[in-house]
C-alpha cells in the first residue's frame, strides 16, 4: 500500500497578486482560514495557483511562504511540474529542501508526448527526489492523458503514490482503480465528480470549490469516507449549481472573483486571464448567497 499524503479534501489554493506581485499578507489570510475551516491538505502553486503566470522566484517564495505559515498542521503540496523534465526535477528538490510534504506533477504540456515519454518523464523526476509524487492528468489543458496502463506502469515506482485524475471520464477512473488498486491513491480532479471518484475507492479531492467553502467540502468528503453516503450525496447535488458557476469561465477567473466577493482581496488573474464577465459575475454571486442560505 503506498504512502498517503491526505485523506479528504485539499484545496488548490489560489495565489493572491498586487501591484507588487503575490500579496503575502493576504495569502497568510488565505492559509489561516482555510486550516481553521479544517481542510486536510493545501496545494499551492498549481493550475489554480496560475502557477503559469508566475515567475520561478514568485513560486519559490510562495512555496516556501506556504509551509513556513502552515508548520506542520497540515500538509503542503507543491505544483512543481511542467513541460520540461530538468526544470521540474529542480523545482521538486527546491520545494523538498524547504519542507513540503509531497509534489503534484502536471503532465507535460504544449510540447507534449507519448505514453512512453510520460513514463520516462516521471521516472526521471521521482528518481531525484524522496518525497511522494501525485500524478495530475488534466488533458483538457495540457493535450495529454495518462492512460491507465501507464498508471499501472508509474505506480510501480515507490514514490510515485498518487494521481489526480481530471479527466472527467469515469470509465477511465474506474479503470485506473481496477489496474492499480492499493498502488496508486486516487483524487478526484473535478468539484463536480467527488462522489462518483470516491465511489470507485478515491480518498478525496484536490478542489477549487474549497477556496470559498473549505468546511461544506471537507465535510462532504468525510461524511462519504464515514459511510454517511446520503449526506454526502446531498452535499455533491447541492454544490452543482455552484460549481458550475465556478467553471463557466475559465479557472481561476470565477474563483478569484468569488473570493473577492465574499470579502478577500486576492486581485484579478493575470494576463492573459481577464476579470470575469459582469453577466457571469452576477450568476455566480446569486449562487453563493443561494448556497449558504441552504
Amino acid at each position: 500500500m503506498k504512502k498517503i499524503i491526505f485523506k479528504g479534501c485539499g484545496t488548490a489554493i489560489i495565489t493572491p497578486f498586487n501591484e507588487n506581485g503575490v500579496n503575502f499578507k493576504e495569502f497568510e489570510k488565505l492559509i489561516e482560514d482555510q486550516i481553521a475551516n479544517k481542510i486536510d491538505a493545501l496545494i499551492v502553486c498549481g493550475t489554480t495557483g496560475e502557477s503559469s503566470t508566475m515567475t520561478e522566484q514568485e513560486k519559490k517564495e510562495t512555496i516556501k511562504f506556504a509551509v513556513e505559515v502552515v508548520n506542520k498542521r497540515i500538509p503542503v503540496i507543491a505544483g512543481t511540474g511542467g513541460n520540461c523534465t530538468k526544470s521540474a526535477i529542480e523545482m521538486t528538490q527546491f520545494a523538498e529542501k524547504v519542507g513540503v510534504d509531497g509534489v503534484l506533477l502536471v503532465t507535460p504540456y504544449y510540447n507534449k508526448t507519448t505514453q512512453e515519454g510520460l513514463i520516462a518523464h516521471y521516472s526521471a523526476i521521482a528518481k531525484q527526489t524522496n518525497l511522494p509524487i501525485i500524478l495530475y492528468n488534466v488533458p483538457s489543458r495540457t493535450g495529454v492523458n495518462i492512460l491507465p496502463k501507464t498508471c499501472q506502469e508509474l505506480a510501480k515506482i515507490e514514490n510515485i503514490v498518487a494521481i489526480k485524475e481530471a479527466s472527467g471520464n469515469l470509465s477511465q477512473v474506474a479503470e485506473i482503480a481496477n489496474l492499480c488498486g492499493k498502488e496508486l491513491n486516487l483524487y478526484s480532479g473535478n468539484d463536480d465528480q467527488i462522489l462518483p471518484v470516491l465511489s470507485v475507492g478515491g480518498i478525496g479531492v484536490i478542489s477549487v470549490l474549497s477556496n470559498i467553502m473549505p468546511k461544506f467540502t471537507h465535510t462532504m468528503v468525510e461524511d462519504f469516507l464515514s459511510y454517511k453516503v446520503e449526506a454526502a450525496m446531498e452535499a455533491q447535488i447541492k454544490a452543482i449549481p455552484l460549481i458550475k458557476a465556478l467553471f463557466c469561465e475559465v479557472n481561476p477567473i470565477p474563483v478569484k472573483a468569488a473570493l473577492n466577493m465574499i470579502g478577500y482581496q486576492v486581485g484579478i488573474p493575470r494576463l492573459p486571464l481577464v476579470e470575469m464577465s459582469k453577466e457571469n459575475q452576477a450568476n455566480l454571486k446569486k449562487e453563493i448567497d443561494k448556497i449558504k442560505k441552504q
